[in-house]
């Protein structure tokens, strides 16, 4: 049971937010008054659900002593128990609420984030395959009001994508995908098969949360090399006569990106800094994690592209999620942005384990 004292240090916590973000604005409190926001939204939550949680609890023991009290005439002991029996049936649910909402929050999971599609084996068919990805994964973006950027890009000769880097803003974007990253296979009859045979290739996926003014990631002039270059387009066509596009190398880390999506080199270069800040903090995160010697919180959302998460399986029309044991027989919905119950089960999944890993913990 959890208990009313575990909950009043995050009521004072959200007493304190409100009157910090009622002071006047001051400059340069940008960042600090988007985190104060974050947190005061997640507080308001814990405590709405803290509320209902106990007062459930309140109406159980009210009910309970009034089915209990031979005082009470059988007609009122009788509507009595109907309610406990009511409010024991909510209360599991209630509790587990709060219980999640008590979880440590991911300080990241209101961000925008980098997203990087990369052809893996396969040829011209997981190129195609990593345009199919890029194209579902700007639909649901669609489907959600956020909003995709495109970044860099570097077409095959066969239609598709080596690579695709594009960003997406929004509510919650990096909350939802996060579970994106790892390797996606593909199993289908390519165009050019005569035979009818099914082809397996793959791409993998990188999602980063893009930085914010909290992360302090510090680029230093002499540290960052800047190369400009005219942007192409498929087939190699000159799609710009003008050196607008921008190839950024941090020295220290060799991290290198590239931007040749705009025909202006500022915001060329607005967006490489952003795509290397990116990398930077996902690099910085890894590194302390390796230092640490910090677990995986779950299976689910590690982050780890080497892994293999899903397979597309087009004859079949299946989509099978590995590290769920989830299976779909509507692959043709799914690749055209229909990832809702995809993600809600992950999420769902992410969130059992990482209660199991807190009731388990010392």
């Amino acid at each position: 049971m959890i208990e009313p004292a575990h909950i009043r240090r995050f009521r004072d916590r959200l007493g304190e937010v409100q009157a910090e973000l009622s002071r006047p604005a001051e400059p340069g409190r940008g960042g600090r008054f988007k985190a104060l926001m974050a947190e005061h939204v997640r507080l308001k939550e814990l405590v709405a659900r803290a509320d209902r949680y106990f007062a459930r609890l309140d109406e159980a023991r009210s009910s309970r002593a009034l089915r209990d009290d031979p005082a009470t005439d059988a007609e009122l002991r009788e509507l009595a128990a109907a309610d406990l029996a009511r409010l024991e049936a909510e209360l599991p649910a209630a509790e587990k609420d709060l219980r999640v909402a008590l979880l440590p929050p991911d300080p990241s999971e209101n961000r925008g984030i980098i997203m990087e599609i990369r052809a893996g084996t396969g040829g011209d068919e997981a190129a195609l395959f990593a345009a199919d990805l890029y194209r579902m994964y700007v639909k649901y973006a669609e489907r959600r009001g956020w909003t995709v950027s495109p970044v860099d890009a570097s077409a095959s000769a066969g239609g598709g994508y080596k690579e695709v880097i594009f960003s997406i803003e929004g509510a919650a974007v990096y909350r939802d995908l996060r579970y994106e990253s790892g390797v996606h296979r593909v199993q289908r009859v390519p165009e050019t098969e005569a035979q009818g045979r099914v082809h397996t290739s793959a791409a993998t996926v990188a999602v980063l949360p893009e930085a914010d003014e909290i992360d302090e990631i510090e680029l230093k002039p002499d540290e960052v090399r800047m190369d400009l270059y005219r942007a192409s387009g498929p087939g190699g066509q000159k799609v710009n006569k003008t050196e607008s596009a921008v190839r950024l190398t941090h020295l220290p880390t060799g991290i290198v990106v590239q931007s040749q999506d705009e025909r202006s080199q500022a915001r060329n270069k607005d967006k490489a800094l952003r795509v290397l800040k990116a990398r930077l903090l996902d690099h910085h995160r890894q590194e302390e994690a390796r230092r640490t010697g910090a677990t995986r919180r779950s299976q689910i959302g590690s982050g780890d592209r080497s892994e293999r998460i899903r397979t597309y399986n087009f004859p079949q029309n299946r989509v099978t999620d590995h590290r769920i044991n989830l299976t779909l027989y509507r692959l043709d919905q799914v690749i055209e942005g229909d990832l809702d119950e995809l993600l809600r089960r992950l999420y769902a999944c992410d969130v059992e384990a990482q209660l199991k890993a807190a009731t388990d913990a010392p």
